[in-house]
């Protein structure tokens, strides 16, 4: 039941309503909804952003670069919350383009996390180190919802960390 309202809430953030700005390169969306103990996080980010390219691979180094991105993204520790809340990761998904043949000029990855949460009312925070693994990310615009209300802040190298 959780998920099912988790994921409903992540939808809401991605309808028409609440999109964000178009495909900007340094750019990426972050999206944060807390309910009871569990945090439902999606990420938005140009591929750009994490290879230098938004087409498909055309070289063994640039799909080297492509794998690594996907590993990088699809490590749980990547978003760090508040100490206290003892919160583990449950579930992560990373999608990157097909390539399907198509000449897409921008070109997104998307990546959703799944925590849990152990002492939920102790969570204040969520750091994240992804500027320090992706360098031309130079900013996220970061919307939260949760028992606290709700607020958006944008990150960035020199403030990686969603507070509330």
């Amino acid at each position: 039941m959780q998920k099912a309202l988790l994921l409903t809430s992540l939808a809401l953030f991605a309808s028409p309503a609440y999109a964000g700005k178009a495909h900007v390169h340094g750019e990426g969306k972050l999206d944060v909804v807390i309910d009871k103990n569990m945090i439902a996080i999606s990420l938005e980010l140009p591929l750009d952003v994490a290879v230098g390219f938004e087409r498909a691979p055309r070289t063994e180094k640039e799909k080297t670069e492509l794998a690594a991105a996907k590993k990088t993204l699809g490590n749980g520790s990547l978003f760090v919350m508040t100490p206290a809340a003892n919160c583990a990761p449950e579930a992560i998904q990373v999608t990157l383009p097909d390539f399907d043949g198509k000449n897409d000029e921008h070109t997104d990855i998307d990546a959703a996390y799944t925590y849990h949460c152990a002492t939920p009312a102790a969570l204040k925070s969520i750091e994240t180190g992804i500027f320090k693994q992706f360098k031309r990310l130079y900013r996220l615009d970061a919307q939260r919802v949760g028992p606290s209300g709700q607020g958006t802040m944008r990150l960035s190298p020199k403030q990686p960390v969603l507070i509330w």
